[in-house]
C-alpha cells in the first residue's frame, strides 16, 4: 500500500470515529431528560430555586479576610507599618462586612424557604448579624493569642509564635472553629458547618462548631482529631493526634430524637489526652488535671487528678537478638 492510499485509509477511519462520536452525543438529551425527571419526584436532593445558597468560594474568602484582620501582617500581600495599619484594617473590615452580611442573608433566606419558616427579614438580619460578628473580632484576637501561647509553651519543637501562626494545622483549625462558633451562637444556619468542614478538609482536624472550648487550648500535630457537637472542654487542655471526643453509637433512626441532646464528653480544666485516645458519651466527664494515656478507650467518668493508662503490652520479637534494657547495657 502506497503512502497516498494509507493516508486515505487513515482519513476514512478518522471520519468514521467522528460520526460514531456524534451518535454518542445524540444520546445525551435522553439522559438529561431522565435527570430532570428525578428533580420532581421528591426522592432526590437539589436546589432548583431563585433563592441563592451560601457560596463556598465566599466562605473561604471570609476565612482568609478574618485571618488577615486577626493576624495583621502575617497573611495577605500588603506590607503593614504603623502608618498604614488603620487604613489596612479598615479596608479589610469593609470587604469582610459586605461578604459576611451577604452570606448570612443567603443562609437565612435559604433556611426560611427550605423549611417554610416565618420571614426573618433576611437582608436586615444579615446586616445586623454581620456587624455583631465583626464586633466579636477584637475579643477573639485575645482568645487566639492564648491558644498560640499554649502551643508555644506546650511544644518544645515550636521555634517561635510566628511558626505556630504560619504553619500549625491545630492553630488554623482552632481559628476557623472559633469564627464558626461565633456564628453558631448567633443561630446562623449552614455557614458555621461549612467553615469547620473546610478546615477539616485542609487539616484533618474535625471540630464541630457547636462544641464549647475554653481558653489556651492546644492540639499537638492534630491529624485525625474529632471533637463532637456537644463536647465541653475547659481551659488549658492539651490533646494529641487521633483523639476522638465522640458520641456512643446510636440506634438507626435516632438522629432526630437525639438532636440537641448532650451526646459528647466533658473535659475539665488542665487535662492532657494523648494520641489515639477515644472518649465517648454525654455523661462521661474527665476530671480536672487528669491525664489520659494513648489509645485508651473510655465510656465512663474519671475523677480529678487521675492518670489512666493501658498496661504495657507484651512484645514478641522474631529473629535477631532481643533488645536489652538499660540495666543490661550498663
Amino acid at each position: 500500500m502506497d503512502l497516498k492510499t494509507m493516508a486515505e485509509a487513515e482519513y476514512d477511519k478518522c471520519m468514521e470515529d467522528l460520526v460514531d462520536s456524534d451518535q454518542h452525543y445524540q444520546s445525551l438529551p435522553k439522559i438529561v431528560s431522565e435527570l430532570v425527571s428525578t428533580c420532581h419526584g421528591g426522592h432526590c436532593h437539589d436546589h432548583i430555586s431563585p433563592v441563592p445558597l451560601p457560596s463556598r468560594q465566599a466562605m473561604v474568602k471570609i476565612i482568609d479576610l478574618c485571618r488577615e484582620v486577626l493576624f495583621p501582617g502575617y497573611f495577605g500581600d500588603a506590607p503593614i507599618d504603623q502608618v498604614n495599619l488603620e487604613y489596612y484594617l479598615g479596608q479589610r473590615m469593609t470587604r469582610l462586612y459586605r461578604l459576611i452580611s451577604n452570606q448570612i442573608s443567603h443562609a437565612v433566606r435559604h433556611d426560611c424557604f427550605r423549611y417554610e419558616k416565618h420571614c426573618l427579614e433576611c437582608e436586615r438580619l444579615g446586616r445586623e448579624a454581620g456587624l455583631r460578628f465583626l464586633k466579636s473580632l477584637p475579643g477573639l484576637r485575645t482568645t487566639l493569642a492564648k491558644d498560640i501561647m499554649a502551643a508555644f509553651e506546650g511544644d518544645p519543637a515550636s521555634g517561635s509564635v510566628d511558626e505556630i501562626i504560619f504553619s500549625y494545622p491545630g492553630q488554623y483549625a482552632m481559628t476557623v472553629y472559633r469564627l464558626a462558633h461565633i456564628l453558631r451562637k448567633m443561630a446562623i444556619p449552614i455557614l458555621p458547618r461549612m467553615m469547620t468542614e473546610y478546615a477539616h478538609s485542609h487539616t484533618g482536624i474535625d471540630i464541630h462548631p457547636g462544641a464549647e472550648i475554653g481558653e489556651s487550648f492546644f492540639i499537638d500535630h492534630g491529624t485525625g482529631v474529632v471533637i463532637g457537637e456537644s463536647t465541653n472542654i475547659g481551659h488549658r487542655v492539651r490533646i494529641y493526634q487521633g483523639v476522638t471526643l465522640g458520641a456512643l453509637s446510636l440506634p438507626p433512626g435516632s438522629g432526630r430524637s437525639m438532636r440537641n441532646l448532650k451526646r459528647h464528653p466533658t473535659i475539665e480544666d488542665d487535662v492532657i489526652i494523648y494520641s489515639g485516645a477515644t472518649i465517648l458519651g454525654g455523661e462521661t466527664v474527665i476530671g480536672a488535671r487528669s491525664v489520659i494515656g494513648g489509645n485508651v478507650w473510655l465510656t465512663e467518668s474519671v475523677p480529678a487528678d487521675t492518670k489512666v493508662f493501658l498496661k504495657t503490652p507484651e512484645l514478641v520479637y522474631k529473629g535477631g537478638a532481643e533488645p536489652r534494657g538499660p540495666e543490661e547495657e550498663s
